[in-house]
């Protein structure tokens, strides 16, 4: 299972939820065609509700890895990888050996502080308030519908990212025109709302469904163009459901057999109450979902 520890020649600089960020201990480090990049590690570490769990999930950094390479490579936009880590150059010469399978070199850019979610399906924290008011993030939807329905067409819902250990915000597109300017919001709202729609499309063709998914991107200081970084369309960003069993489903748990953390979510929620520490998850439930993320990367990728 994979750790935080530093490697060798890199310095330390933060610590997410799942993903550990290291800049070069000097200019003299060994990172060949990576220039000022910075190294984006996956640990095998799973969140829930905000919640950093415990165990870990054994394999899951370097399926998030492999899954956000292949999508950086077929989705066809700017993103945050250095050149020697592009396809067919995945410049492993510069990453330590101990972690190469789950790491990424990647440009430093400027973070919008806003996630940009995307939602094609009825589901999760979405269900819930439709449930009570008929709306999602506050935006009215037709009445009827029902827990993993398709919605009418994709919602863009942005969330403000919360500091580690505080709750992350759903924020109104007005609110991210405040936070970042229009012509940014505008900008970041499209290209989530084209990538989405390019996924799903994806992900349709080898029989899933992308119910819904968050991007982040950032401006590169020396073009000034908006890229898409950190993960992209990996279990732990997005919801992946199989397409037979949404057709074919009789209840919304046979109906919406989860390709993600899902499975964490619900025993967490039958089996604690949201107050305290929240308590290890048992070998069965770190098995099954290491199963459906390693399912996932076959079923995505081919291999």
């Amino acid at each position: 299972m994979s750790t935080n520890l530093t490697p060798a020649g890199w310095n330390h600089l933060y610590s997410g939820k799942v993903r550990d960020l290291f800049e070069p201990a000097s200019p003299a480090t060994d990172v060949a065609g990576a220039g000022d990049a910075m190294l984006l590690v996956a640990s095998d570490r799973v969140s829930a509700y905000d919640y950093v769990l415990s165990p870990g999930i054994p394999g899951k950094g370097e399926v998030l890895t492999r899954l956000s390479l292949w999508w950086f490579d077929k989705l066809g936009v700017p993103n945050h990888l250095v050149a020697s880590h592009a396809e067919g150059e995945r410049g492993h010469a510069a990453l330590p050996p101990e972690i190469a399978e789950r790491a990424m070199l990647v440009k430093k850019l400027d973070m919008f502080p806003v996630e940009a979610v995307v939602r094609g399906y009825l589901t999760g924290s979405g269900w819930k308030e439709y449930e009570q008011n008929g709306t999602v993030c506050d935006i009215p939807l037709p009445s009827g519908l029902q827990n993993g329905d398709r919605l009418p067409e994709p919602l863009y819902t942005p969330a403000w990212k919360a500091p580690l250990g505080e709750h992350d915000e759903n924020i109104s597109f007005e609110r991210t025109v405040e936070l970042i300017g229009e012509e940014d919001a505008a900008a970041i709202r499209d290209l989530a709302l084209s990538i989405y729609a390019k996924a799903a499309s994806t992900a349709e063709s080898r029989g899933l469904i992308l119910a819904d998914t968050k991007f982040e991107f950032g401006r590169d200081p020396e073009t000034g163009e908006i890229a898409l970084a950190d993960e992209v369309l990996t279990p732990d960003s997005s919801r992946y459901w199989d397409a037979n069993a949404w057709t074919s489903g009789e209840t919304p748990e046979q109906r919406m057999a989860s390709f993600d953390k899902q499975i964490v979510r619900n025993w967490l929620t039958e089996n604690w109450n949201m107050t305290g520490t929240p308590p290890e998850l048992p070998p069965e439930i770190i098995e099954r979902t290491a199963n459906r993320y390693r399912e996932l990367l076959e079923r995505v990728t081919g291999n």
